[in-house]
């Protein structure tokens, strides 16, 4: 299969290694991956905040970049963007009244996964071969459970992780208090999400909190940092790339 990295803003700027690891499990299955040069932003933050113009654009060269690149499968690091493509861009194109656009749309964004769905749900593997040897709790971001419903894919992964030690984390789906621009609009509300979220992790026993998505990862990770706990936040493509020894 010939797959496209839609490597998003946040891994490109701050979490490359989510994006090196996603490339890493593909082709170790044996699966060419491709990264479009012409991409940017997906136009999430902009859309989110109600700024649908500012967003088109962004969704234009999506669609443009990727759609030329003549791939099977697009994938992506990151649930909340993969839901923006797949959710939202068939609505902006609409209201833009671009019909060209939406055909465009409605070609690519079927193909548009998250890394975990695409090996789960469209190739059929659960144990890609990584060894882990880490007590580990999973926090299901909003976008996968409730927008790509990504259901248990990513803890049928975990759990063929050679070496993983998979504990239950209490109240596993309550939000992180993150959400993009909610952390920065609302910050008490955001800050006592996350408190209850970082106990939680804590009162797991893990030495390691995954998810789907490093923006969820990046709140949760810095108040791990900040209190010191010693526990860290690691994308789950970064565990599904581990080997033994390595």
């Amino acid at each position: 299969m010939r797959v496209g990295l839609f490597i998003t803003c946040l891994t490109d700027t701050l979490y490359p290694e989510a994006g090196k690891a996603t490339v890493a499990v593909l082709e170790r299955l044996g699966h060419e991956v491709v990264v479009p040069a012409g991409q940017t932003c997906c136009g999430q933050m902009h859309a989110n905040s109600g700024y649908s113009d500012e967003a088109m654009p962004l969704v234009r060269n999506f669609v443009e970049a990727f759609g030329a690149a003549h791939l099977d499968a697009v994938v992506a690091p990151s649930g909340s963007c993969v839901a923006m493509v797949r959710h939202h861009y068939a609505r902006l194109a609409a209201e833009a009244g671009d019909a060209a656009l939406e055909a465009g749309v409605a070609e690519l964004a079927p193909r548009v996964f998250e890394l975990c769905e695409l090996l789960v749900d469209e190739l059929g593997v659960e144990d890609v071969g990584a060894s882990y040897p880490h007590r580990v709790a999973y926090h299901p971001s909003c976008h996968g459970l409730r927008m790509l419903r990504l259901g248990d894919a990513p803890l049928r992964l975990l759990r063929n992780v050679d070496g993983i030690e998979l504990l239950e984390l209490e109240e596993a789906e309550s939000c992180c208090g993150f959400g993009g621009t909610f952390a920065v609009k609302n910050v008490d509300v955001s800050a006592a999400m996350l408190a209850d979220k970082v106990e939680n992790v804590l009162g797991s026993g893990a030495e390691v909190c995954t998810a789907t998505d490093s923006s969820c990862l990046m709140h949760i990770g810095g108040a791990l940092r900040r209190g010191r706990t010693g526990v860290r936040a690691v994308h789950i493509a970064e565990i599904l790339a581990a080997e033994e020894g390595g």
